[in-house]
């Protein structure tokens, strides 16, 4: 644990921005911000939804956004809680950090049989600072249970 104040002080901001960043990325989705989502992520970045079908790769920021947008352009709604955010500093890169935190997606396609799709989990999102701020540059996410169509 770090005992110099300063340090102390600038370690709970970089907790809140850490948090804040992906808070914004489960809103972004959700308002269909995709600038606001492509924000989210240094400019290649290491997405893995292999447990919901996507595999494991490297992305162009942009190419992730599109990737997203069309995954998600089919429903009428969604909303995406971010939770239980548990934050780990890299000890050796103060600019590194691990953002684990649970995931609850709901999607709705109106008019569809059921009309909902949820998807329950977590993510792991490997936090970087850059310039801009925090920034996601390796996302996991884990699938625990889904249910709907």
């Amino acid at each position: 644990m770090t005992t110099d104040l300063e340090s102390r002080i600038r370690q709970l901001e970089d907790r809140a921005l850490i948090s804040e960043r992906v808070i914004k990325y489960a809103m972004a989705v959700d308002r269909a911000d995709w600038e606001m989502f492509a924000d989210c992520f240094t400019d290649l970045v290491h997405a893995d939804y292999s447990e919901n079908g996507m595999p494991a790769a490297d992305f162009a920021r942009e190419d992730l956004v599109g990737i997203v947008r069309g995954a998600l352009g089919e429903y009428t709604a969604t909303q995406h809680l971010s939770t239980n955010h548990v934050i780990e500093f890299d000890e050796n890169d103060s600019d590194r950090a691990l953002c684990s935190s649970y995931m609850y997606a709901q999607h709705y396609r109106e008019g569809s049989e059921g009309g909902f799709f949820l998807l329950r989990g977590s993510y792991t999102n490997h936090m970087l600072r850059t310039s801009d701020g925090w920034r996601i540059e390796s996302l996991t996410q884990h699938v625990s249970w889904a249910d709907g169509e």
